[in-house]
This record gives structure tokens, sequence and C-alpha cells, in this order.
């Protein structure tokens, strides 16, 4: 059972595709995951070029920074969605992904179009907050 409480604020637009606030319970265990990057095992940046496939990268990425600090997708209490591109439409492609990902755990989420990121042919770059409470 996560520990994350998503909150829906029904005045708010419905247009937005993720919660508009989370919560965690006060002896929840937070995680910052540094922004998950498409690398291969070898360090090359995946799928040149592609959007949605480095945004696939990143989700594979993170999910495996999430294993290993002892949480899932649905501990995950707030995104940041980077992408190198000033075109929403790019910008729509990898948050295709990312949503579809999470599925019905649509944790609250910033997507951003930035100029650049951090390795070679780098177009997606996801950051994320976790919360889960250890039982004994």
């Amino acid at each position: 059972m996560t520990a994350v409480t998503l909150i829906r604020a029904a005045a708010l637009s419905d247009v937005a595709q993720y919660a508009y606030a989370a919560t965690a319970p006060k002896d929840a265990r937070l995680i910052f995951l540094a922004g998950a990057c498409p690398l291969n095992g070898d360090g090359t940046t995946a799928a040149l070029g592609d959007y949605a496939g480095q945004a696939a990268k990143c989700i594979e990425t993170l999910e495996g920074a999430l294993a290993a600090a002892g949480a899932s997708m649905t501990d995950v209490i707030g995104t940041r969605v980077l992408v190198a591109s000033s075109q929403r439409s790019d910008l729509g492609v990898a948050w295709a992904v990312v949503r579809d990902a999470f599925g019905a755990h649509d944790v609250p989420s910033t997507l951003l179009g930035v100029t650049a990121l951090g390795y070679d042919g780098q177009l997606v770059e996801i950051e994320a907050v976790a919360a889960v409470v250890d039982r004994a």
C-alpha cells in the first residue's frame, strides 16, 4: 500500500492530466531521486533523436532507482519532466509516455521545455520524489 495520497481539486480545470497535489503521512521516508536520464548500461544515450524512446528509457531508469531505494512508481509523490525542445509537440510526445507509465497514479507533475540537458543527444530527463512508510 502506498503512503502517497493524490489530491484532485474539483474547483480547478480538469484538463490537467495529473492530480493537483499529493501528501504523505508524517512518518513517511522521502526519497529524492536524481534526474532519470536515458542512458544505456554502457553510458551512451539511448534512442537518439527520439523523444518517446528517451522518455521510455527514463522511466526504466526511474523504476530501477526507485527499486534500489525500496519504492515503486506508486510511491512517487511528484515529478518534473524536462524536455530539450521549444516545441510543445515534442513536450507532448514525452509527456504521453510518462503519463502512460504512471497510469492511474497520476502524480502532480511539471512539464518543462529546456534549452539543453547534460548528456550528448539527451532530450528527456525525469526528476521525482517518492514517499514510503517502512513497515517493521
